[in-house]
């Protein structure tokens, strides 16, 4: 049986996981805006540090209690968990995150990037053969509605190709969500934490490779590099703790519908601390948008 934290233990683990889930989107917007860092060396220095901080979880004396607690397949004998396949998945969206939003505000990337994740989740489950009623086809075509108009030419709209890199990011977010739910070769669930850990791990090695690739175009910032160590370290790897410790007491449609007011947060934050102002046309899209999908994950097992 899965052991699970108190309720309001679970409240405070969501308020801090959503908080740290918009922090990644404030943190990259304000360094790719406010610093001279390059999208290629922030992202290897926020997937290393994640890794870093990850790794440093695996070895606190108390997640072999909380893995076997939450009936997770113990690991003790594995260096790393994961697989290299989550592992591109995780790299694809953190690079494609970081070349986006130097041409964005921060609430319109959190609202493509969480639109292209839950939308690629949802299209995965009507591959499989899920069935939508009237009410959530209508609240697709809703949220793909809120997307157009959030295209449509305005001071606050972003070029057609920084749209399709952060839209490419969240598919890149949502395949590596969907991969984690995938059972272990035993046919049991692996341990989330000590997984992600080894799939930030295994990107060490694509970021260095991607460096090499735009070492003609890199820049260094110390504000850029704390910001990225800030979003790998924090927002990130004990981000991803967090919700992971918060999840048992979830069911999978709540999980989801509780991530919809990340892009609300991200939009709060770039007003404070980015200065951005947010548009009427920014919220009838945000409105159209997570009401969309909203409405999609209200009836869906």
């Amino acid at each position: 049986m899965s052991a699970t934290p108190p309720r309001s233990e679970t409240a405070l683990l969501i308020v801090v996981a959503m908080l740290a889930f918009a922090g990644n989107s404030l943190l990259c917007r304000l360094a790719l805006k406010n610093t001279q860092i390059d999208p290629a060396s922030y992202t290897t220095v926020r997937l290393a540090a994640g890794a870093a901080m990850l790794g440093l979880l695996q070895l606190w004396p108390a997640r072999s209690i909380q893995t076997t607690a939450q009936g997770a397949t113990p690991q003790s004998n594995r260096v790393l968990g994961g697989d290299w396949i989550s592992a591109a998945s995780l790299f694809v969206y953190a690079a494609l995150l970081s070349w986006s939003y130097g041409g964005m505000s921060t609430a319109t990337g959190a609202l493509l990037l969480f639109g292209a994740v839950q939308a690629s989740m949802i299209g995965w489950g009507l591959y499989r053969g899920e069935r939508l009623t009237l009410l959530q086809w209508g609240g697709l075509l809703m949220a793909l509605a809120g997307v157009v108009i959030l295209m449509l030419p305005g001071l606050a709209a972003p070029s057609w190709g920084d749209s399709l890199t952060m839209l490419g990011s969240g598919v890149a977010w949502g395949v590596y969500s969907l991969r984690g739910k995938r059972p272990g070769p035993d046919g049991r669930a692996p341990d989330p934490t000590r997984a992600t850990a080894g799939n930030f791990v295994r990107t060490v090695p694509m970021t260095l490779a991607l460096s090499v690739f735009a070492l003609q175009h890199i820049h260094l910032d110390t504000t850029g590099l704390w910001l990225a160590v800030a979003s790998g370290a924090v927002t990130s790897g004990l981000g991803y703790a967090i919700w992971y410790r918060a999840l048992p007491a979830l069911q999978a449609t709540q999980a989801a519908s509780i991530q919809l007011c990340v892009p609300v947060l991200a939009a709060i934050g770039g007003v404070l601390f980015v200065n951005e102002a947010f548009t009427l046309l920014q919220g009838i899209s945000s409105v159209a948008i997570l009401g969309g999908i909203a409405l999609v994950l209200r009836q869906r097992r």
